[in-house]
């Protein structure tokens, strides 16, 4: 088994790194119900099972009404299950290019992008090394350093490029989270990703000792709950937390994105709400540090 500083490494093989639903999945089944209706062979059966799923919906239906309707017909008539195995069965070239495309996309996010951004914050920090380690004691201080440090890296040394494929923005919160992550080099607080306390688990909390903490919330301007989120949401988790202050931090893609979010912190007046810091990830507005 391979080994690093005297660890083991366990190696996750490359095409276990999506996060997609299988390619043969109840999902998927249901939303192709009518397919299978039409490729049932046997005519007997397939009068049936037209008439068991009827019986079921009429004009008024709900789109998730149809789908509880068809679930019971396949449980009724588990022959349907084959019939769309073999559907599935007869697609798996497709399965195999879009399963391999899934894995470079992956391949290209986590190992390439990730390792020229580390190689950026490494420079960065060589560069300056009063940046290198903590600068305060207090827990939402230096959490507001490094995320400050992050935004400048992605703003203004090209490091905006690790949330593109293929010119296309990947959003995922989740890459945010692990970006942030990497600017916590040689420090002496207590960096804990996807803590629960009860009402859900918030993304960081940054501690030294019990009363010297806080939060960190990372979320998209994409996000559909933002607002809600930025309504509630934190100031729940500060409660169970016992933390009394946090970070909120949007990255936005687009101009439509951007102005969206300045919509939102003013209907909720929070534009001049020195914990909540926007992140431009925007590739279009950035041709200077393309060249630098």
């Amino acid at each position: 088994m391979p080994y690093f500083s005297g660890d083991y490494v366990l190696l996750t093989p490359k095409d276990m790194l999506t996060r997609e639903q299988a390619w043969i999945n109840q999902a998927d089944m249901l939303s192709q119900f009518t397919e299978i209706q039409v490729s049932i062979p046997d005519e007997d059966l397939r009068q049936r099972v037209d008439e068991h799923f009827l019986r079921q919906i009429d004009e008024r239906t709900k789109a998730s009404e149809r789908k509880e309707a068809a679930l019971r017909t396949i449980s009724a008539h588990p022959e349907l299950l084959d019939i769309y195995i073999r559907m599935k069965e007869e697609e798996a070239p497709e399965a195999h290019v879009q399963s391999d495309l899934k894995v470079k996309v992956t391949e290209a996010q986590f190992i390439e992008n990730v390792r020229e951004l580390a190689a950026q914050l490494h420079d960065r920090l060589n560069k300056a090394p009063t940046e290198s380690g903590d600068a305060s004691d207090d827990a939402l201080g230096e959490a507001r350093r490094r995320v400050a440090f992050l935004k400048h890296v992605i703003e203004n040394n090209d490091g905006y490029r690790v949330f593109y494929v293929d010119g296309k923005p990947i959003k995922r919160e989740s890459d945010l989270q692990t970006m942030f992550r990497l600017t916590w080099c040689a420090t002496a607080f207590d960096v804990n990703a996807e803590v629960n306390n009860g009402r859900g688990p918030v993304d960081y909390k940054i501690s030294k000792g019990k009363e010297n903490a806080s939060l960190v919330e990372f979320k998209l301007a994409s996000n559909t709950s933002l607002e809600k989120n930025l309504r509630s949401q934190v100031a729940i988790y500060e409660k169970a937390s016992n933390v009394k202050h946090s970070l909120k931090v949007i990255m936005f893609f687009t101009d439509s994105e951007y102005a969206k979010v300045l919509r939102i912190l003013q209907t909720l007046e929070l534009d001049n709400n020195p914990d909540i810091i926007l992140i431009d990830a925007n590739r279009d507005n950035k041709p200077s540090a393309s060249k630098a």
